[in-house]
């Protein structure tokens, strides 16, 4: 069964991304792996720029453990990407994120990703618990 998909207004946080000449394939549209670029870029971008966490220079750095993304209608050069961005669960040590990329002209996400980070520390590689500064600003993320 088919779920509905997303919209704008399901998610916390918007950033406007701008598509290259290389995301399009021999099919005229973004591949499906660049998806996952914008997805990792949406997240890294909000880190640095909100949660002040310094990439990549700090005691800690968020790894992905996993990933998914649902395919609903194509993107590609020279149109711009919307990313929006939710936090679905905050652990411990790790955070899931859900990241909706939509056409500027959609209401509805044309594709929607899940992205979980850990959070190690830079050196040891081992789980850390979210420092209490990244995890307020994860906090402003959450959507109910």
């Amino acid at each position: 069964m088919l779920r509905e998909r997303s919209s704008r207004a399901d998610y916390a946080q918007f950033q406007q991304m701008t598509t290259r000449w290389r995301d399009n394939d021999v099919y005229g549209h973004m591949n499906n792996v660049v998806f996952y670029e914008y997805v990792d870029t949406a997240v890294n971008m909000w880190l640095i720029e909100s949660a002040a966490l310094d990439i990549p220079n700090g005691e800690i750095v968020g790894l992905v453990v996993e990933t998914s993304c649902s395919f609903h209608s194509s993107l590609g050069f020279p149109a711009p990407i919307d990313a929006g961005l939710k936090v679905a669960r905050i652990g411990n040590t790790s955070v899931t994120y859900e990241i909706g990329l939509f056409d500027p002209t959609d209401q509805s996400a044309a594709a929607e990703a899940r992205f979980t980070h850990v959070y190690v520390n830079a050196k040891t590689r081992r789980p850390v618990p979210l420092p209490e500064g990244l995890r307020i600003s994860l906090e402003q993320l959450v959507v109910s």
